[in-house]
């Protein structure tokens, strides 16, 4: 019968007490070796609440699994606590008729180890002659054990680990209330190897199970380190199956941040944005505010956002997505953005995506909008009306021009100094230009509300205008090459006037010397007498129309004007050369739109038909035919075409194949304004502001009933702004259809024509100066008579024709029960002291008529429509304006 091997022991180094009075007197105590008690198996933790992993099942990879023992022995490792019949349900053995899969090591016939023995022979490799279980602890000098020689001692495997019943660890930290005297629990030890000059004493610590578990957990974890990964997995799992839930938390809170993984940051950008786009808005949103590095690839990822902007069927192309983002990324540009050391910021297509969500659910969702209604401009009439950066800028025959706010209805600016109604307004910025019946065109600052230009030329009223701003267009050069180029080069105005002609000036910049045309400060001298070579910005003339020009609309070098003389002319406004005259319309044109991306033209006219022209060849694609009446405006936008009608209905069309796609018909008068956009489309007539569905045809609501009528409507991103007449009286309507969580809500403005690019390129700017007076002293070699050639030309025309007004105008004023006549109104006779006149050098020329040299393709419309048709001689129309008497002009001399 083996002896038990002898249990470990504490060995205290003896306790040295000095006291210095005259001698010094050492006295030394050793004590007796404390024997430390074994571990008792703990008790077995039954409550599955308290320790919540007790019943957890351990992975079948940590269950059963194949070792190496040292000395090359091999087993396989198998919990005792999983059953035979478990273990087979789990494998799938691949078997068949005469044959077997044997899995790797399979082939061995291996002994089955548990736990115990596993850690038992492991522990073996390990020598405990000099490394007990108190293996960590300092070694006592002058000690001597009862340790035999090293190559005479024999190893003792560790005590047995129970896993059936094991226990969290005890405390580390001895009993607060002390342990009883060793004498009442062992026996002394026997004597140590030293003598002692006095005798042993009682040892100032008492032996407990805390001190002995302590003792042994640094052979544990020296024992645990030599133990293979599968077999530290189990035990340490075994250990987590018996802690307390507080012993899990702590666990947790250190290995969850030390263990996490974000595979988003760790994954390439194209996994990234694949995995996201499975998620649909609503998870993405939730995903971007997990963590500040999710937020920032999430934001920033443009491919995720166009893909959800095309599956939510928001994606309307035609590059208006790419204006947009070009918008925002000069904005940003601008104000210096993003900050440094700040967080990325969302790409624009986020920002895209967003705006267009909320334009397509609040305008239907929000039943109850803000709104606000106040009054303006008195009686008149409302011609124009413009919302732009925040303000609400509206036009009147009443001469005037007001600035408002829309969230106080605050009259911001009043610009006064038009002789006659505004009946074309446009604005880029701070800088707005306004045209009236007193025959001028105004420049007016925004920010300060003054008028910084006024250029004459015109000879009857300024009926249409456009700023054409600087953008990149596909342009076929002179070799036939089609090149991208930036055209034009600054920001130009383009006017169209009942004098038959179009004029091309260039835009000032904020900060240029100011230009006042001759007879611009005093009613009694006729500005039209204005010698427009006299004025820096004026650049071209285009003539070949025989009537009135009605609309236009004017994008890069492009130009498409419609005249009452029912043709559609196309200009190169850079050259002035007129590339086409389209004819087809049997009556006069009233509206024009422009596409340059799709390379086409539409125009409405009073013969109820819309027609679409191909700008590269000049033909008529389609003619659009349903109207019964005066088709008097037009609307484009990436995918509709929207035509109004005196008819009462408006139509909506494919302006690719000309389909019909819906006829919107609940009107009772004709339609006399209307704006829309890939959601909606807004139409105002008989006393009623109606909302329409321009994706089904069907309407939604009704914003204003009950009234006279509707002058103007106009609405952009979460702002909707109508002019009406009610009671005798002009008011203005502001419906706000966004929260207050919606300030980052971004409207589209009509035609995607944004204000945030620069419209001036310094690098360039001398040089488009220097070529500009180049372009103009060929022109003056090329085809301009001279001073006395004009003058005896001038005289043989007629003097004395008067204009003539719309005979079918939308916002006729019979709401009011007086008849109304833009061109008769009379001017304010306030008399007002001329200013001094600028003295300019001639730097533009008149451009000669290409009335004559251009082709004119025939229609293509079908055998009904009539063929090309001769136009009355210009002396011979009824309305023809009087032109300027330049040998009798007078010249105000400072």
């Amino acid at each position: 019968m083996s002896s038990n091997p002898p249990r470990p022991s504490l060995y205290l180094a003896p306790s040295v007490n000095t006291t210095t009075v005259v001698t010094t007197t050492t006295t030394t105590t050793t004590y007796a070796p404390i024997p430390l008690p074994q571990i008792p198996p703990p008790s077995s933790p039954k409550d599955p609440k308290l320790y919540p992993l007790l019943n957890a099942t351990l992975p079948k990879s940590l269950r059963e699994f194949p070792l190496v023992f040292p000395g090359g022995a091999r087993a396989t490792f198998r919990d005792g606590e999983s059953g035979e019949q478990e273990m087979q349900e789990e494998e799938s053995v691949v078997e068949g008729k005469g044959w077997k899969m044997v899995k790797r090591d399979e082939s061995e016939n291996r002994r089955e180890v548990g736990l115990a023995e596993a850690i038992e022979r492991y522990g073996r490799k390990r020598s405990y002659s000099n490394e007990n279980m108190m293996e960590g602890i300092e070694a006592i000098p002058g000690l001597v054990t009862n340790t035999p020689p090293r190559k005479k001692a024999k190893s003792y495997p560790p005590p047995p680990i129970n896993t059936m019943n094991t226990a969290a660890p005890p405390s580390p930290l001895p009993s607060p209330h002390g342990s009883p005297p060793p004498e009442s629990i062992w026996p002394s030890a026997p004597p140590s190897g030293h003598s002692s000059p006095q005798p042993q004493a009682q040892a100032p610590i008492q032996p407990d199970l805390s001190l002995t578990t302590l003792m042994a957990l640094p052979s544990l974890l020296s024992h645990f380190s030599s133990l293979p990964p599968p077999l530290q997995s189990h035990v340490l799992l075994t250990f987590l199956r018996h802690s307390p839930l507080s012993v899990l938390r702590t666990l947790h809170s250190v290995l969850t941040p030390t263990l996490a993984r974000d595979f988003l940051t760790l994954l390439p950008p194209e996994l990234v944005s694949l995995i996201l786009s499975f998620l649909p808005f609503p998870d993405l949103a939730r995903a971007s505010r997990v963590s500040k590095a999710w937020r920032a690839i999430i934001d920033s990822d443009p491919v995720l956002w166009r893909d959800l902007l095309k599956s939510t069927r928001i994606w309307f192309g035609h590059d208006s997505e790419t204006a947009f983002s070009d918008a925002i990324m000069a904005r940003r540009r601008r104000q210096g953005l993003p900050a440094p050391n700040s967080l990325p910021l969302p790409h624009p297509y986020k920002i895209l995506f967003k705006s267009r969500h909320l334009t397509r659910t609040r305008w239907v969702t929000n039943q109850d909008p803000k709104r606000l209604t106040f009054p303006a401009h008195g009686r008149s009439v409302v011609t124009c009306l413009i919302f732009s950066h925040g303000r609400i800028i509206s036009a009147s025959d009443d001469h005037s021009i007001h600035v408002y706010s829309p969230v106080t209805g605050t009259l911001i600016r009043s610009l006064d100094g038009h002789d006659g109604g505004v009946w074309a307004l446009a604005a880029t910025k701070n800088t707005l230009v306004s045209g009236s019946t007193d025959r001028t065109v105004r420049i007016w600052d925004l920010e300060t509300g003054r008028c910084t230009h006024v250029f004459g030329g015109h000879t009857s009223t300024v009926r249409c205008l456009a700023i054409v701003k600087p953008e990149w267009i596909d342009y076929e050069n002179e070799h036939g090459i089609i090149v991208r180029e930036k055209w034009p080069k600054r920001p130009l105005i383009v006017t169209g006037s009942r004098d038959h002609s179009l004029r091309v000036w260039t835009l000032p910049r904020p900060g240029d010397e100011e230009y006042r045309c001759y007879g611009a400060d005093d009613t009694e001298i006729d500005p039209s007498e204005e010698d427009v070579e006299d004025n820096p910005y004026h650049k071209l003339h285009l003539e070949g129309h025989d009537h009135a020009v009605r609309a236009l609309a004017a994008r890069g070098r492009t130009l498409v004007s419609g005249s009452y003389d029912c043709t559609v002319r196309i200009w190169d406004i850079i050259t002035g050369d007129c590339k086409w005259v389209l004819v087809g319309h049997t009556q006069k044109v009233y509206s024009v739109v422009l596409d340059i991306n799709r390379n086409l033209a539409c125009s409405g006219s009073m013969d109820g038909t819309v027609r679409v022209w191909n700008l590269s060849t000049g033909q008529c694609q389609h003619v659009l035919a349903g109207h019964t009446s005066l088709v008097g405006l037009l609307g484009l936008s990436p995918s509709y075409l929207v035509s109004a009608a005196a008819d009462s209905t408006l139509r909506v069309w494919d302006p690719d194949t000309g389909e019909l796609r819906h006829t919107l018909a609940a009107h009772s008068g004709a339609i006399t304004c209307f704006q829309h956009d890939e959601f909606k489309v807004l139409s105002g007539s008989d006393g009623t502001l109606k909302m329409w569905d321009i994706r089904d045809g069907t309407q939604v609501r009704d914003l204003l009933t009950g009234i006279v009528g509707v002058w103007q409507v106009v609405f952009e991103g979460r702002w909707c702004v109508a002019a009406s007449n009610r009671m005798d009286s002009t008011v203005l309507d502001v419906w706000d259809f966004g929260n207050d969580e919606d300030e980052d809500w971004e409207g589209e403005p009509p035609g995607g024509l944004y204000d945030e690019e620069s419209d001036y390129d310094d690098e360039e700017d001398d040089l488009d100066r220097a070529q500009a007076e180049v372009d103009a002293m060929d022109q003056d070699l090329e085809g301009v008579p001279s001073d006395a050639e004009f003058a005896d030309a001038d005289q043989d025309q007629d003097l004395g024709a008067s204009d003539d007004d719309d005979p079918v105008d939308l916002r006729s004023t019979a709401w009011r029960g007086v008849p109304y006549d833009a061109e008769t109104s009379t001017r304010a006779s306030t008399s007002r002291e001329p200013s001094a006149a600028h003295s300019r050098h001639r730097s533009s020329a008149r451009t000669k008529s290409h009335r004559e040299s251009q082709p004119v393709p025939p229609s293509v419309a079908g055998p009904s429509d009539p063929q090309l048709r001769m136009l009355p001689a210009v002396d011979e129309t009824p309305t023809r304006p009087r032109t300027r008497n330049v040998g009798h002009r007078r010249r105000w001399q400072p």
